[in-house]
């Protein structure tokens, strides 16, 4: 077998999921590259990794079916390469009214936000833990602690993932270690006013977004300090003292 350890990464054709591939890579990992629809995003990212000498696998899922999310393993498998991390970045936020929104509508952001995550940590734990351990980092958000009533399936979603961290961390224990990190604000969505998010920057005690490398260097604080499990470091500017 391949000794490079491998690292599978969703969502990672563009924004965090693409920092944290690319961050990963330069730490020497092999990396699985997860994507959906973003098929000129994902190869770009491949070939800014492969600028590294770094080795990396394309994977097309729609990780909302459960076939599909579970098929990337076979792409695992096939890499010869050791899974020793996941990171679970890929995830959907759409705006509702908690009175109006649809049961496909809820179902569609709980898929991808809170079982994709599940099914892939129960088949990435089976694999980690014959290769002698691992971690598993679930991207939550600092609004799993708050109420946004404008994003209730995503808000609910989020609050899910935090606490499946917990109770998946004691149920992998010792092997795979299972931690979380709670972005703040850091990337606009495509929809959002430029003055609607220049209002929430300066809300923040420390009144600017998150840089990449600030994110980023919280997995990387995950990666290298392995007697932490079962946390969620929060990268937000001081939005949860709000």
């Amino acid at each position: 077998m391949n000794k490079t350890p491998l690292a599978l990464i969703t969502g990672a054709a563009h924004r965090l999921g693409r920092a944290f591939a690319l961050s990963l890579a330069r730490q020497g990992y092999a990396i699985l590259l997860h994507y959906n629809q973003a098929q000129d995003e994902a190869e770009s990212a491949a070939a800014e990794i492969r600028a590294l000498d770094v080795p990396v696998f394309l994977a097309q899922a729609d990780l909302t079916d459960p076939h599909a999310a579970l098929g990337l393993f076979s792409v695992v498998d096939e890499s010869a390469h050791p899974l020793k991390v996941l990171v679970n970045s890929a995830a959907t936020m759409q705006r509702a009214d908690a009175r109006t929104l649809s049961l496909d509508a809820w179902d569609a952001t709980i898929n991808l936000n809170l079982r994709a995550p599940f099914l892939l940590a129960q088949q990435a734990e089976a694999r980690m833990r014959s290769a002698g351990g691992g971690l598993i980092v679930n991207i939550t958000d600092v609004g799993a602690e708050k109420s946004w009533s404008g994003f209730p399936a995503y808000t609910v979603s989020k609050a899910a993932l935090s606490s499946l961290t917990k109770v998946l961390a004691r149920s992998f224990a010792p092997s795979v270690r299972v931690n979380a990190i709670a972005p703040g604000l850091v990337l606009p969505s495509e929809d959002m006013p430029e003055s609607e998010w220049e209002r929430l920057i300066q809300r923040l005690p420390l009144q600017r977004p998150a840089d990449l490398t600030e994110l980023t260097a919280a997995l990387e604080f995950l990666l290298k300090n392995e007697y932490i499990t079962g946390q969620t470091i929060t990268v937000d500017g001081g939005y949860s003292l709000l």
